[in-house]
Parts: structure tokens; C-alpha cells; sequence
């Protein structure tokens, strides 16, 4: 299973403790003890919430590919008619890794400071973020947005401006509890409802204007 570039860092951290557990308890049952399962559950966990896996489906032309794993909260407009959100809640139990929704180029990223509101409620939509935007040429777009929950306090982008993404190819991650919102322009046709289970880069979010 891979891992994410900051879980692997971290995981670093969590053996170490672990090790330090387990020779401290070598001369102190009582002192290293506790220390060995903290290290031990924190690798666990680290290696779990971290984990990046594979995948390599492939979508047609006209599908839109989901950016993330979770549970979809809500579909529709909200502040501009004219665009369609679909806001995916990703709790601790989901891959956090974001995926472009369609090929094309990296054309803006802009992060913005905000609160850490609890991610599946509708104020989170002001809470600290990162919004990608992907242009797919003859009036194909998509933005990704990766918001921050109550606990997460880091989001990690790995495109940058300019950038030319494959579908499906990995965007950033967000760390811990956590919702992603897709835009997309009116008009295509959204496959997804409230309450669905979605993959990132497995599933189809919805389907582009016939040609």
C-alpha cells in the first residue's frame, strides 16, 4: 500500500516512539509500556489514514471522474446559478488523497484562511480552503476544493499553476475529517445524490454535455 508523502514522514516519527517505548520498557515495565502502545496505535492509525492507493481505471471522454472518497452531503446551486456544487464529507475512515476530475490544464489555485467548522455541516463551506481549477478546453471546467474540518489544520497541494493533469491523476490531500467541493458548469448531468458512497478516481461524479 503507498503512502502519502506526509505519512511517511510521520510514520517515521510514530516507529520511533514505538522503539523508544519498547527499550524504555526493557528497564521500566511501567514507564515504557504505555509509551510502546502510543506508539504503536499512533503508527497504526497514521498508516491507515495516510494510505494512497492505486488507481488506474479508465473513464470515458464524456465522464466526469469523482475527486474523492466519502459520502456525498449535497448537489445543486448555491451562490452562482450558474454553477453546479457537489460537496463531499470524507470522515477519518476515508483515503484523503484528492483526484483531478477531468484532463486538462492547471489553470488557477487559490487558498484561503478560515475557520474549522465541523466538515459535514454547511458553514464548513467557510472554513480554511484550497480551490483548484482545471480548464478541459471547449468549455469543459471543473474546481476542486479542498476544505478543512474541525481537526484538520493542513491542506497539501501537489499541482501547481500551468500544470497539465490526467484525469484521475492525484491534486493534494487534506488532513483529517474533512469535505471536498466539485464545481461544475450547469448543464451537465450529475449521477451522484445526498447520501451515496464515493470513490475518488473510481467512481463517475456525472457526465459531460454530449458533443
Amino acid at each position: 500500500m503507498n503512502l502519502a508523502p506526509a505519512g511517511r514522514r510521520i510514520l517515521t516519527v510514530t516507529i520511533a516512539i514505538t522503539a523508544v517505548g519498547g527499550l524504555a520498557a526493557y528497564w521500566c515495565r511501567w514507564c515504557g509500556v504505555p509509551l510502546l502502545v502510543l506508539g504503536f496505535l499512533l503508527t497504526a492509525f497514521s498508516a491507515y489514514f495516510f494510505r494512497d492507493p492505486e488507481r488506474d481505471k479508465v473513464f470515458g471522454t464524456n465522464d466526469i471522474i469523482c475527486p474523492a472518497d466519502g459520502t456525498v452531503l449535497s448537489v445543486g446551486t448555491e451562490d452562482d446559478p450558474g454553477v453546479v456544487v457537489v460537496r463531499i464529507f470524507l470522515s477519518v475512515f476515508n483515503v484523503h488523497v484528492q483526484r483531478a476530475p477531468l484532463e486538462g490544464a492547471v489553470e488557477k489555485i487559490e487558498y484561503e484562511k478560515g475557520r474549522f467548522a465541523v466538515a459535514y455541516k454547511p458553514e464548513a463551506k467557510k472554513n480554511e480552503r484550497n480551490l483548484i481549477r482545471i480548464n478541459g478546453g471547449n468549455g469543459r471546467w471543473a474546481a476542486v476544493e479542498q476544505i478543512t474540518g474541525a481537526i484538520a489544520r493542513r491542506i497539501a497541494c501537489y499541482v501547481k499553476e500551468g500544470q497539465n493533469v490526467a484525469g484521475g491523476e492525484r491534486l493534494g490531500m487534506i488532513y483529517f475529517g474533512s469535505q471536498v467541493a466539485l464545481y461544475l458548469p450547469k448543464g451537465v448531468r450529475v449521477l451522484v445524490r445526498p447520501g451515496d458512497k464515493v470513490a475518488g478516481a473510481e467512481n463517475i461524479i456525472g457526465l459531460w454535455k454530449a458533443e
